[in-house]
């Protein structure tokens, strides 16, 4: 579980100009790079990301204003390093329910979360198939997309149980070796009912599938 000191929680009162400021492509993949590579030069990140390095200092200046990175321990002192300040970036649905601005932001950046998803696979794909992952990979990798009948009590504890075990299985295999780092998505999106009569299933739905296994 990421402790409250590496968890950055935002709300449409404090942080509207914030949210506004992360929504950017540019910021939003900038800040998931220096959470998941750690400490880089706005040259690294420009080389990564494909940008100019004048274009990845502007928008991690940006960050930096409203906290979301800060300065890192230099190498040499030559060019400034950016760090995340935190670990993960959380909010309030309801909260964010309130206003144009929050609902716009949790709108791009669930996108980006899709997204990330297809970058992931991608990755996986290529990383599977280039022998950088042992073959014990082969088995528990896979995606499932299922559409069971929950109530919103039913989803809140799915995603409680669902937080609490990855925590526990974090924290166990920690020392272990053989861990990798894995990319985890859930998703639980509650869909309205088709009008009376009509029994299609909403558009772009797909079957139900569970990885094999």
């Amino acid at each position: 579980m990421v402790s409250e000191d590496n968890r950055r929680r935002l709300t449409p009162e404090s942080d509207a100009t914030a949210l506004k400021a992360l929504t950017h492509p540019l910021r939003i993949r900038l800040l998931g790079l220096l959470r998941a590579e750690g400490p880089a030069t706005a040259s690294e990140l420009a080389v990564t990301t494909g940008e100019s390095s004048a274009s990845t200092s502007y928008h991690l200046r940006v960050l930096a204003k409203y906290a979301f990175v800060a300065e890192a321990e230099q190498r040499d002192g030559r060019e400034r390093r950016w760090r995340a300040v935190h670990e993960v970036t959380s909010w309030s649905n309801e909260a964010m329910e309130t206003s144009p601005g929050g609902r716009d932001f949790v709108g791009v950046m669930r996108r980006r979360q899709i997204q990330h998803l297809g970058e992931a696979l991608t990755r996986h794909e290529q990383d599977m198939a280039a022998g950088r992952l042992p073959a014990q990979w082969v088995e528990p990798s896979g995606i499932s997309d299922m559409l069971p009948r929950l109530t919103p009590e039913s989803l809140a504890e799915l995603w409680g149980t669902f937080e609490d075990k990855l925590a526990e299985l974090t924290a166990r295999d920690a020392a272990d070796p053989r861990a990798a780092r894995t990319v985890v998505f859930v998703a639980g999106l509650p869909l309205a009912s088709p009008p009376s009569g009509d029994d299609a299933p909403p558009p772009g739905t797909a079957p139900d599938t569970e990885r094999s296994g």
